[in-house]
C-alpha cells in the first residue's frame, strides 16, 4: 500500500439537469414529508406546510425538456472545449449519465496530471466566472461583435439573444426599468440591424453604461455551461462506467461520439430492459415517454408495463411490484 501513488486523471465534466433551472421542475417534481406524509410538487420548502417537519423524501423526474436542457448545455461546452481550449472531438467521451444528464471526459495525456486548482480555472472559465463587461469598453460607446472569438464573441450572442427574444418581464427581472424595458422591446428592429455593423452600443436610446453592465451580465449567464464543479475538479473522483445501470432510473450510460449529439436519444439508446412485461402498482407519476412509446400519467392504479416503463418506475420508488407478475427477460 505504501507504494501506491496518484498517477493522474481524467478531465470530466458533469451537466445535470439538476443544476439547471427549468420551468417543468414545478409541474413533474415532487417532495413528501418523512413525518406526516404531505406531498407537494417543485423544490422542497424548508418546512412541512402541515407539520413543521424538515426531512424530505425528493423525487426528480426527467422528462424530455429537462433531458434537452441538458444536452443543450453539453452542446455549449463540447463546443467551447474545441473552439477555446483546442480540444479535439477525438480527444472527448460524451455519454448520456443514465438520468438526467451527460458526461464529456477529456482523455489527453496533457491534462491528466492537473491538480484542482488548474481544473478549477477551467470550469470557472466555461462558467464565465470573474468576466468583468468593462473590459469590453462598452462603456466608451464600443462592445463585442458576433464575429469575436471567446467570450467575447459569447457576449455579444447573448446580448442579441437576450435583447431580441426577451420578454417584458424578463428583462424587468434583469434590473432594468420599465421604461428603459419598454423602449428596447420598442426600438428591436432598429437593434437587429445594428448587428450588421458593430453592435447596437452606440445606438440604443435609454441605455446607459449602468443598463449595458446588467444587459452584459444577463448574456453572460445565458452563454455559461452549467456544470458540476465538485466532479471536475476532484481528481479521486469514480465515474460510472459505460453501459452499467443507473439506479434511479433503471437505464445505461451510452458512450456515443461528440459529434452525434444533437441526434442523440436517450429515451431510447439507453433503454437495458427490452423484453417482457412487469405488472406495478402505481402511485402517482406525470406522463413520459420510453423508446417509441409514451405511458401514463397513472396515479394509484395497477398496470401492466413493458420491463423497462415498469423498471423505470421502481427504480423512482413510485411504484411496487406484483408478485404475480409475469417473468422478466
Amino acid at each position: 500500500m505504501e507504494a501506491k501513488g496518484w498517477l493522474g486523471a481524467d478531465l470530466v465534466f458533469d451537466i445535470d439537469a439538476d443544476h439547471i433551472p427549468t420551468p417543468c421542475d414545478k409541474q413533474h417534481d415532487m417532495w413528501a414529508c418523512k413525518n406526516c406524509d404531505t406531498v407537494g410538487r417543485g423544490a422542497k420548502p424548508d418546512k412541512c406546510p402541515k407539520c413543521d417537519g424538515q426531512k424530505f423524501t425528493e423525487i426528480g423526474w426527467l422528462c424530455e425538456t429537462c433531458l434537452e436542457t441538458a444536452k443543450e448545455e453539453t452542446v455549449k461546452l463540447i463546443e467551447m472545449l474545441e473552439s477555446d481550449f483546442g480540444f479535439s472531438v477525438q480527444e472527448m467521451k460524451t455519454a448520456f449519465s443514465g438520468h438526467r444528464g451527460y458526461h464529456v471526459h477529456i482523455e489527453s495525456p496533457a491534462i491528466r496530471g492537473m491538480d484542482s486548482m488548474a481544473r478549477r480555472e477551467i470550469v470557472d472559465y466555461t462558467a464565465g466566472i470573474g468576466l468583468e463587461p468593462a473590459v469590453h469598453e462598452f462603456e466608451k460607446g464600443y462592445g463585442p461583435s458576433l464575429e469575436d472569438r471567446g467570450w467575447s464573441g459569447r457576449i455579444a450572442k447573448g446580448t442579441y439573444e437576450f435583447l431580441l427574444t426577451a420578454t417584458q418581464e424578463q428583462l424587468e427581472n434583469a434590473g432594468l426599468r420599465r421604461k428603459v424595458s419598454s423602449q428596447i422591446i420598442e426600438q428591436r428592429n432598429k437593434i437587429e440591424e445594428s448587428w450588421k455593423g458593430r453592435g447596437p452600443w452606440k445606438t440604443l436610446k435609454g441605455v446607459g453604461p449602468d443598463i449595458w453592465k446588467k444587459i452584459l451580465r444577463q448574456s453572460i449567464q445565458k452563454q455559461s455551461v452549467k456544470v458540476d464543479t465538485v466532479v471536475t475538479t476532484d481528481v479521486h473522483r469514480l465515474i460510472r462506467l459505460a453501459n452499467t445501470l443507473h439506479g434511479e432510473t433503471g437505464l445505461k450510460k451510452v458512450e456515443f461520439p461528440a459529434k452525434e449529439i444533437e441526434r442523440f436519444d436517450p429515451l431510447k439508446s439507453a433503454l437495458a430492459f427490452t423484453q417482457g412485461t412487469v405488472r406495478v402498482d402505481v402511485s402517482e407519476v406525470p406522463q413520459f415517454r420510453l423508446g417509441d412509446d409514451t405511458y401514463g400519467p397513472f396515479r394509484n392504479q395497477s398496470e401492466e408495463l413493458p420491463t423497462a416503463a415498469a423498471m423505470f418506475l421502481l427504480c423512482k420508488g413510485v411504484a411496487t411490484i406484483k408478485e404475480e407478475s409475469a417473468s422478466v427477460q
